[in-house]
């Protein structure tokens, strides 16, 4: 028999379900169509993936509703639909969405600081939640969507679709067996150019068509002090987490997932800069990450700038430019993708390739149909503790000084592996014309952490970057 929504519902896992759900769940979930029904709030970017997949029926779900805070936006997706001959229900309040008893989940691909919340809302009013990377802007609030779900009992995806790939799974139990001896370090790269988003002198007009104070919801409604509201928001601490967090967190996720970690590591410290430009942005473009786990370092490295002045093409590092490299005794697994893992012994010869992913979304529905978070490739939890790696290594960052290299050098001269990344990044900075002399680096706070408790050891400053102040009514509440 194939599995769909309705006969589910009949299935004797529904039964005992029912004991843990409240009532308005079910007005949620029960219905006449076979489709599972999803609304996809925030499409100007990663929502345009949510909205192409959910509306493919041999997923088994219907796009019954949108929302965004831009109406330009927003009408434009409608017209889409209704070209389609399909009705879909628009929305610009979230909150207004949630009410709707005609949605089984929902798909956020807002900014990040809208994330951690607008899933927490969503399993508070029963619904299911895809929500997409990184899942939270600060570690805390991370947290209470894992409590969230588990409360609720939702089921939580993460939009890290690298957990759906039977390529880098197999890899990930390939290298475990020890294959390849002892993991000695895992490496992400995130290689990725990224231009000055220039700089502008007083407030900027927020356009007719955007609601303001929607769109900054949980973060503080400041005057615009950029030239574009949409897009460039990753690169403000405010509302996003730089490249670590924005593409960077996949190969973070990757990572993790080869160590083995389940909990965040013990001891944190971040060098980098917003170097080559002064624009508005505050977050990082070359940036070094160290989390010191007991059994292997994981290191993580981002650079926005090419691979040297003027030039199109972007670094790489052992044929990484955004990917994993795994480094162990008797060789290296190199991920460049989301679907491919490639084996290399010790003299860079290729002696095994792993292929092959199912859909990520396809993986989510699943799952919403056994009611089964262990269904879930990638299950909030992964998200969380992933999302939370990008955050420590940034209060690293946001906590450190300006500092000469010849201190930098000196502070890590004990860590073979972090100075040998610094030496490469130094070569890099020196090819694109950056003078550390005169634009010197920061050395971020060296951070010791409880894994346990998710709270930095002696740091008020680090602990306080933990979380936010929220602005009301967004507030992330203490008790989900």
């Amino acid at each position: 028999m194939k599995l769909t929504r309705r006969n589910f519902l009949k299935a004797s896992a529904f039964t005992a379900a029912a004991f843990s759900l409240p009532a308005r769940s079910w007005a949620n979930v029960v219905g006449s169509n076979e489709a599972i029904r999803v609304a996809v709030v925030g499409f100007n970017s990663r929502g345009m993936d949510a909205l192409g997949n959910f509306t493919k029926k041999e997923i088994g779900t219907r796009v019954v509703a949108i929302c965004d805070v831009d109406s330009n936006v927003l009408n434009r997706e409608v017209d889409k639909f209704k070209k389609r001959g399909e009705t879909v229900a628009p929305y610009v309040d979230f909150r207004k969405l949630l009410e709707s008893k005609e949605i089984d989940a929902v798909a956020i691909a807002t900014p990040n600081h809208w994330h951690a919340l607008g899933a927490i809302w969503g399993v508070q009013a029963g619904k299911d939640v895809y929500v997409e990377k990184p899942v939270s802007h600060n570690v805390w609030e991370g947290r209470k969507i894992v409590e969230a779900a588990r409360k609720y009992n939702r089921i939580v995806q993460t939009g890290t679709q690298a957990r759906s790939s039977f390529a880098i799974r197999e890899a990930v139990e390939w290298v475990r067996q020890g294959n390849l001896g002892k993991l000695l370090v895992a490496r992400g790269t995130c290689y990725k150019r990224r231009e000055s988003i220039g700089k502008v002198t007083s407030p900027q007009p927020i356009p007719d068509n955007i609601d303001y104070n929607l769109w900054c919801g949980p973060a503080q409604m400041k005057p615009l002090m950029r030239s574009k509201l949409h897009y460039d928001w990753h690169w403000d601490f405010e509302t996003g987490n730089g490249d670590l967090g924005n593409q960077g967190i996949h190969q973070m996720d990757i990572a993790r997932w080869f160590l083995g970690e389940n909990a965040l590591s013990p001891r944190v410290f971040s060098i980098g800069g917003r170097l080559s430009y002064d624009d508005d942005g505050n977050t990082p473009n070359t940036q070094i990450v160290f989390h010191d786990y007991k059994a292997a370092p994981l290191i993580f490295e981002v650079r926005g700038l090419p691979e040297k002045s003027g030039a199109k093409d972007m670094d790489k590092f052992m044929e990484s430019r955004v990917g994993v490299l795994i480094h162990c005794e008797g060789g290296h697994v190199l991920v460049p993708n989301y679907s491919s893992a490639i084996v290399y012994d010790k003299e860079g010869k290729e002696i095994k390739r792993f292929q092959g992913a199912e859909n990520h979304y396809a993986n989510f529905v699943k799952a919403v149909l056994s009611r089964k978070s262990s269904d879930l490739n990638a299950d909030i939890l992964e998200g969380h503790l992933s999302s939370a790696l990008c955050h420590t290594a940034n209060i690293s960052y946001r906590l450190g000084k300006e500092a000469p290299v010849g201190k930098i050098k000196e502070k890590i001269k004990g860590n073979k592996e972090a100075s040998e990344t610094l030496g490469r990044m130094l070569e890099h900075l020196q090819l694109n014309d950056v003078d550390v002399n005169k634009t010197p680096l920061t050395m971020g706070e060296f951070l010791k952490m409880d894994p346990r408790a998710e709270k930095f050891i002696g740091n008020r400053k680090a602990n306080q970057l933990l979380t936010r102040k929220y602005r009301a009514p967004f507030v992330v509440p203490d008790r989900v």
